[in-house]
């Protein structure tokens, strides 16, 4: 029984594996095939990097992904962390009521939050561009970052600030020295996750955008109508390897830091 199991835990691993990793191996082989068609292998060829780099309005898009992908996690990580952070820290009757609202845009369809984003936009007369972007963006990664620090503090002691403020720290000295250390995997677990939402939205960009503004995601979906180039396997290639870049380093980083922190001192 226990053979049987084991090899069907096994077979269940490698399809979901497959399932999961598969596509992503293929966009990265084709992007280096030499024919625009994606249905079959005529060759190797590096030109579509080449016209990746050259095609400025694509590397335009991905410029404004990016800035407003850093703006809006750098909005939603001081919004959630605080909101976090004085959710934990006052006691009244319709807290429950709070954090449910808190976590709110996550549960409602993208399509009503978009419409709902520019109603409110136009009805206050804020012209749509990055400004926009950013405000809309930021209001639904917000409950990503809130949540993961939230559920970091519960797991806090609290007496460890109080002994810190005891000791003579102020409130700001005793969050900065104590409080903040101690969260701050969650925050850059919700920032990291945020990024990743904001980088990837299509829908709310789509209604808040300007005319002259174009993000990555819209780029590519506006070029859905005329056909995909393999310059977009090529482009997703890239951010590809620099995620595994960024993942190997930060796991080096995190492994060098544990140790120091477990070296015993002389």
């Amino acid at each position: 029984m226990k053979t049987k199991k084991l090899k069907f835990s096994t077979v269940y691993l490698w399809i979901v594996t497959l399932i999961t990793y598969l596509p992503i191996l293929l966009v990265v082989i084709f992007s280096f095939n030499d024919s625009k068609l994606t249905v079959s292998w005529k060759g190797f060829t590096w030109r579509w990097y080449q016209e990746l780099f050259r095609d400025a309005a694509l590397m335009e898009a991905l410029g404004n992904s990016l800035l407003l992908g850093g703006l809006s996690c750098l909005f939603a990580a001081v919004i959630g962390t605080l909101g976090a952070i004085g959710m934990a820290r006052v006691h009244f009757k319709s807290k429950g009521m709070m954090e449910y609202l808190s976590t709110l845009p996550i549960m409602v369809p993208e399509i009503i939050l978009a419409m709902v984003f520019m109603a409110f936009f136009s009805l206050i007369g804020l012209p749509f561009g990055m400004v926009t972007l950013v405000i809309a963006h930021t209001a639904f990664c917000i409950p990503y970052v809130f949540m993961m620090v939230k559920a970091r503090l519960v797991g806090i002691d609290k007496s460890l600030e109080e002994a810190a403020r005891d000791l003579g720290a102020t409130p700001n000295r005793a969050f900065l020295d104590i409080t903040l250390p101690l969260i701050m995997p969650a925050v850059v677990s919700g920032c990291i996750l945020a990024f990743a939402m904001s980088f990837d939205d299509v829908v709310i960009s789509l209604f808040v955008t300007g005319s002259t503004l174009s993000t990555l995601p819209i780029k590519v979906y506006t070029q859905l109508k005329t056909g995909v180039t393999p310059k977009i396997n090529a482009l997703c290639t890239i951010i590809l390897m620099v995620i595994i870049v960024v993942m190997f380093v930060w796991s080096f980083l995190r492994k060098e830091m544990d140790q120091s922190k477990n070296k015993p001192k002389k």
